[in-house]
């Protein structure tokens, strides 16, 4: 019995995650730093350190909403659904974001700052943001440092190129538009409003199809400026996010259902595809 609920309890701490953007920045950690040269040793700590972050992330988030969610009726929250407490969900967030910081310490000070600088945004986001028109800005910033991970993981740290930087601020805006549209009248009736909601879901959706395009366009030639080639392995991915966009953005014109979020998560993974076989260059 007690091993039981120790299980049911662990399978809510693991919803609470959001586990689909967990595992994928994650991995998206994992290949850029394979990408950037780490060794064995170091590739493990970036993806401990990164994922107990984005565990941190998840449950604040879920901890914070879990008034809003059960107001709403969100059956697909264990908190709403009364599987766990916030008061749990919150501890787990604090350990979670404690570790996260020992882990990075690990990889040097300059490390550590940025991937602290990256949770801090993220939390500021869980904390209140959300519901002002600068929600867009801790995706920018977390995801704009989010390539530089990579490189400064290296025994030599030193930040990514600004091509990569400038790529996963476009990914971020993105990842922020595109997440909110599935639950844009959910947030109305809470209260919430960030700058999707201020936008609209026509508007939004289009404004996330453009980020991810300029994002494509920036991985296929940002590489040039620092005296590589050019991929042909990027010169595909923009194609594909291209085409993906250009059906979207009619799409989203005509009606913007759920339809329209699926087409944003696809582009946008294309464009971390794109961002992942090409690799990052430090600065």
């Amino acid at each position: 019995m007690q091993l039981a609920r120790v299980g049911r309890t662990a399978g809510a701490l693991w919803r609470c995650t959001h586990p689909g953007p967990t595992v994928v920045v994650t991995v998206l950690a994992l290949v850029l730093g394979v990408a950037a040269g780490l060794d064995a040793g170091r590739l493990a700590l970036l993806g401990a350190a990164v994922i107990a972050g984005q565990l941190s992330v998840g449950w604040s988030n879920d901890a914070i909403d879990g008034a809003r969610d059960r107001a709403v009726g969100r059956r697909d929250k264990p908190i709403a659904r009364g599987e766990i407490t916030a008061k749990a969900v919150w501890m787990a967030a604090g350990i979670a974001v404690g570790i996260a910081a020992a882990l990075s310490a690990l990889l040097g000070p300059v490390f550590l700052a940025s991937h602290g600088l990256a949770l801090a945004s993220a939390w500021a986001y869980n904390l209140g943001l959300k519901n002002t028109a600068l929600s867009v800005a801790p995706f920018v910033l977390s995801f704009g440092l989010f390539p530089s991970l990579a490189t400064l993981a290296l025994p030599a740290p030193a930040f990514a190129a600004p091509w990569a930087t400038l790529a996963g601020a476009t990914l971020g805006i993105a990842v922020h538009f595109s997440n909110v549209l599935p639950d844009l009248e959910d947030d109305a009736r809470t209260g919430v409003r960030g700058l999707p909601h201020r936008l609209g879901a026509r508007a939004s959706a289009v404004c996330a199809f453009v980020a991810v395009e300029v994002g494509a366009v920036v991985v296929l030639l940002g590489p040039a400026a620092t005296g590589d080639p050019v991929r042909p392995a990027a010169i595909v991915g923009i194609v594909l996010v291209s085409a993906v966009a250009a059906i979207g953005v009619v799409r989203a014109l005509r009606r913007p259902d759920r339809a329209v979020f699926r087409l944003v998560m696809l582009a946008a993974l294309l464009l971390v595809a794109q961002l992942a076989v090409t690799g990052v260059s430090v600065s």
